[in-house]
């Protein structure tokens, strides 16, 4: 079985290119944080490359933003490639089934997640019209 699930925040704006075919493709790295906390008390992350194909990959160019938490499930893909100077690399990434938005964009932030909620203080449950 090859399945996996992660959750993080993107590194930077997905990009969108398209195959010879016109087939999409989106690509992205995830910013995976640790469970575990280092000596210093610091969570370490993993910078995980995420691989996004069809309609899916252009909803992520046009929805998904730097900073934007995601839920990506899919499996995992160990590719080869040769450089530019010739030199044989493999890649390790994950090639999505479905990506998940965790988030909402504020409207005009270019995919920036919203801050956090005003602080409204106590609210009296009396003066609520039930």
């Amino acid at each position: 079985m090859n399945h996996v699930v992660l959750i993080g925040r993107l590194t930077r704006d997905p990009e969108l290119r398209y195959t010879p075919k016109g087939v999409p493709v989106a690509t992205f790295t995830l910013a995976v944080d640790r469970q575990y906390k280092t000596q210093t008390g610091e969570r370490e992350a993993d910078f995980v490359p995420i691989v996004v194909w069809n309609k899916a990959a252009e909803n992520c160019a046009n929805y998904l933003g730097k900073g934007r938490l995601c839920a990506v499930s899919g499996r995992l893909q160990i590719r080869s490639y040769e450089n530019k100077e010739g030199e044989k690399r493999r890649i390790a990434e994950v090639v999505s089934s479905s990506v998940q938005f965790l988030d909402r964009a504020k409207e005009g932030s270019g995919g920036q997640p919203e801050t956090a909620a005003e602080d409204v203080g106590d609210i009296n449950l009396d003066d609520l019209p039930l």
